[in-house]
């Protein structure tokens, strides 16, 4: 609970014999009425889990809280330990910081009086724990009358202490909640080194990386305190002391050292050391080492690859591949030490650009035998945003702005302000003229115009048009919205809509399909195409690849499975309708399009992938699809 809901709760628990109105209570904390209803919900939840006291709400009278003095008593502790109002999340990080920290096993008995919480509550936290230390090659082992620890190796144990945030993915994009388990002391002495280190030898380090670096600084701190010591293989040793980035460590680590009282192992300066040269940079002034040199073959081959499946030359776009260097240089040493991230974007990223988002991940699948680097989804997402920048630049170069003519009936002044206010709010819109209705006809005669703007209706004018208020209010911009919708579904919805549909066979859509795996539909689709001639037999094994690599779903029930594109004798799309929704990935599908467009017509894929894109923003529409009958009924409905 934040300290409003603590305050709110210290209210209700000091006055036992009075009823408060909701008004009162939003004056008396500086908030709305609605944040405090919202408050209460929270309360409601936390008296529930904690208390047989009841928040009692009686119309016309107001809310009080019902309970003797033993319950009030026990609330009023609740409310004032440190270590008691916490969210689940917040609860469940703390505790597994506590196991993976601590050689002793801790019961749920235990960790059910710490936190004021039944064993039940305790109970799924330490199955969400343990499914979440999955990643990190760590095991949760829980003994009767005997508690729970964690084993696994202290590389390992530490990575998972470096991504204890990734436990609140609401909060984790914004806040590194892991320094709440530190003293501020020890944040800011080593936070203040660290930017000594990077002034004294002018690093580079972006933001976050400055923050991860502090996390894994501290954590080692913490383990040595703890005479827990990193282990590394002796053949990794060497691989530290000829580096660059060995000499800032060690400068590093004797600050600390003086600091904290304590001695750095070599071994450790060493695992430091790999954080330095894994670390995100703004750009890298290292050249000739064999990670870059690894680093820019990835790039090369990745790019030239990209520019075969997509038919865009990304080589004309020097900032991209610029990026690239800087970026996959890291990656590169992430992949080699063993230090995973997780991207908080990843969801999102997917969803936003699945076109380039596949594509970059058949491309990675590809070269991955060619240079032996197998990278994860959550480093593809990074790489995909620099993949999607270069779109939007290298088409930018190409687009015109919408040429809009102003039609307004009162007067210059009224005119120029609607102008300022459209290119306000608009910004890919030019006006190229303000003029009155009487000289719209002779204007038109003259001038190349996309659309008008008007503040009166216009009889026999060809070309689109709408009606607005000269002030623009909220109405007009939401119609303004929907109109500019409509010309530009005019201009490609259509034409993506025509391009879908030609690879559509009623013969490959699957009505009321049951299965209980992702992995099960794409077999189903793969086969089918396989069957009916379309692909090679082994195209369903590649679509299963990739599938594994990163589930395709991208939103609003629907997924867009896919294998290699060379692969496909003929190019069509398979559709299976689930009965029932099954898990793909972090979400529910109900409807699955298996992509097999070749190389022959891959000019189609981002048309077709942006066609399927724009059903996620109609979810009725995709109700009519799930609920279609037959199947010529799904394929008339497209």
């Amino acid at each position: 609970m934040n300290q409003r809901q603590n305050e709110l709760l210290r209210i209700l628990l000091t006055q036992d014999d009075e009823a408060f109105l909701i008004h009162n209570l939003s004056n008396q904390l500086h908030c709305s009425e609605k944040t405090i209803r919202n408050d209460l919900k929270r309360i409601e939840e936390l008296i529930r889990e904690n208390s047989a006291a009841i928040l009692v709400r009686k119309p016309g009278i107001g809310i009080y809280l019902e309970a003797d003095a033993a319950e009030r008593s026990r609330l009023f502790q609740l409310l004032f330990s440190q270590e008691t109002l916490k969210s689940n999340e917040e609860r469940r990080m703390e505790i597994a910081y506590k196991l993976l920290i601590s050689d002793t096993p801790h019961t749920l008995d235990e960790l059910a009086k710490h936190y004021y919480v039944t064993k039940k509550n305790i109970k799924q936290d330490i199955e969400n724990i343990t499914e979440w230390l999955k990643r990190f090659d760590l095991q949760l082992l829980s003994k009767q009358g005997l508690g729970s620890t964690i084993t696994g190796t202290e590389l390992n144990k530490r990575n998972a202490l470096a991504h204890l945030s990734n436990l609140l993915p609401v909060m984790s994009h914004t806040t590194n909640y892991m320094l709440n388990l530190f003293m501020p002391y020890e944040i800011d002495v080593v936070r203040k080194k660290l930017i000594d280190v990077q002034d004294r030898y002018s690093l580079p380090l972006t933001d976050g990386a400055l923050e991860s670096l502090l996390v894994h600084a501290l954590i080692m701190i913490k383990r040595i305190k703890q005479k827990s010591p990193i282990e590394i293989p002796q053949e990794e040793l060497a691989s530290g002391y000829p580096q660059k980035e060995y000499q800032y460590t060690e400068w590093f680590l004797d600050q600390l050292a003086s600091s904290f009282q304590i001695v750095f192992p070599y071994e450790e300066k060493v695992y430091f050391t790999w954080h330095l040269l894994s670390s995100k940079k703004r750009h890298d002034p290292s050249l000739g080492s064999d990670f870059n040199n690894l680093a820019l073959k990835v790039i090369q081959g990745l790019t030239m690859k990209l520019r075969e499946m997509t038919m865009i030359n990304f080589h004309a776009d020097p900032i991209l591949l610029n990026g690239l260097a800087v970026h996959m240089n890291s990656v590169i040493h992430r992949l080699h030490y063993g230090f995973p991230i997780t991207n908080p974007l990843l969801y999102d990223i997917k969803k936003m650009y699945p076109f380039i988002f596949n594509m970059v991940m058949l491309s990675l699948e590809e070269i991955k035998e060619q240079f032996r680097v197998s990278i994860p989804e959550d480093e593809a997402a990074y790489l995909v945003l620099h993949f999607q920048a270069a779109i939007e630049r290298l088409e930018g170069k190409r687009e015109i702005m919408k040429r809009a003519l102003i039609v307004c009936h009162m007067g210059i002044g009224m005119s120029h302000l609607l102008q300022a206010k459209m290119e306000q709010h608009y910004k890919d819109i030019y006006v190229i003229d303000c003029i009155g209705k009487a000289d719209v006809s002779n204007y038109l005669n003259k001038h190349s115009v996309d659309f008008i703007i008007s503040t009166v209706p216009l009889e026999k004018v060809k070309i689109p048009s709408i009606v607005v208020s000269p002030l623009l209010e909220d109405e007009d911009k939401d119609r303004l919205n929907q109109f500019f919708h409509q010309l530009e579904y005019k201009k490609t919805g259509k034409q993506q809509e025509d391009i879908f549909s030609r690879f559509m066979d009623i013969n490959l859509i699957y009505l009321n399909v049951e299965k209980e795996h992702r992995f099960e539909v794409v077999e189903l689709l793969g086969n089918a195409l396989y069957q009916k001639g379309y692909v090679e037999q082994s195209f369903t094994h590649s679509a299963l690849v990739r599938e594994k690599s990163s589930a395709t779903s991208i939103g609003a029930g629907i997924a867009i499975p896919h294998g290699n594109p060379s692969l496909i004798k003929r190019s069509a799309i398979a559709v299976a309708v689930l009965s029932t929704p099954i898990e793909w990935g972090n979400e529910l599908v109900s409807l699955v399009f298996m992509l097999g467009i070749g190389d022959e017509e891959k000019k189609y894929s981002r048309q077709v992938i942006q066609y399927i894109v724009s059903l996620t923003d109609n979810p009725s529409f995709i109700q009519l699809l799930t609920e279609a009958k037959t199947e010529e009924e799904f394929l008339s409905l497209l």
